[in-house]
């Protein structure tokens, strides 16, 4: 099985970004997601610094952009220039800190056709090409796949932006999919085929990216991040399906406490993580 990195969404709590790079080393990490949800914590000035402190521990750093920053607006007015400069603003700062992917939202079907929207994202994403290709900020970014049935965000829609858009990856983000499937990611062939999928799009050597906790669900819609064990996806059969792929996956967990995070990292790398952190 190739290289899995396990990390958890946000830093821990501590006086720096030295002790929170530590702290994470320390309990088996070597990968960690931070995000922008309530606004832009990180700056231009302070991002090498974390840049440094990761790179001491090995841990590899994704970044969440905004949740308003998204492409597929139905028409580039305020909205989309506002996402347009959180999505410019987040891939500045995400290059400072040294981050390997920024993951964004595909956005929403606002009235029209998936197929439209779709193209929509895809167009929208060329003027972001253009935007960050200027600043020399062009780095990889993310779709993640959504938890809501009806809307845009499916693994084929997030197949479908990314195989039409050449920095942009598909985020498989599998409590989301079982919610939207009514829990049908119970067996190795249902997470192996997701990830073929996605195997078939990416470049040679670039990382699964995935995002991964358990999750209640009402009428196919995703409702929370629940601690490991509560709901009904686990991680044995994401481990079985990591070993049919030569391809490295990065695992970030989305659980609501570290006890959940820990028994993930267990079940995907063995008892490592344990045994690192003692």
């Amino acid at each position: 099985m190739a290289e899995i990195r396990l990390g958890p969404s946000g830093l821990p709590d501590a006086p720096s970004f030295e002790d929170a790079a530590a702290s994470l080393g320390a309990r088996g990490y070597r990968a960690c997601e931070i995000g922008f949800a309530g606004g832009f914590w990180l700056d231009y000035d302070a991002a090498p610094a974390l840049r440094a402190a990761l790179a001491a521990e090995d841990i590899a750093l994704s970044v969440h952009a905004p949740l308003a920053a998204f492409m597929g607006h139905v028409g580039r007015e305020k909205k989309f220039k506002m996402a347009l400069g959180m999505l410019d603003h987040t891939a500045g700062v995400a290059k400072a800190a040294g981050a390997g992917l920024i993951v964004f939202h595909p956005g929403f079907l606002l009235g029209r056709e998936r197929e439209r929207a779709i193209a929509d994202v895809v167009d929208q994403l060329g003027d972001l090409r253009k935007r960050l290709e200027a600043k020399d900020r062009l780095v990889p970014f993310g779709v993640e796949v959504m938890g809501r049935v009806r809307e845009l965000g499916t693994i084929d829609d997030v197949l479908a932006i990314a195989s039409q858009v050449d920095f942009v990856r598909p985020v498989l983000d599998f409590a989301h999919m079982h919610a939207t499937s009514d829990g049908a990611y119970t067996g190795v062939d249902a997470f192996a085929a997701a990830l073929e999928a996605t195997d078939e799009i990416l470049e040679p050597d670039v990382p699964f990216h995935i995002h991964f906790s358990d999750i209640a669900y009402a009428n196919r819609n995703e409702t929370k991040h629940l601690p490991y064990g509560e709901g009904t996806l686990r991680a044995e059969p994401l481990r079985d399906a990591l070993t049919r792929f030569e391809r490295p996956a990065t695992v970030i967990s989305e659980s609501p406490d570290e006890k959940s995070t820990q028994t993930i990292g267990a079940v995907l790398l063995g008892e490592s993580a344990a045994r690192r952190s003692s």
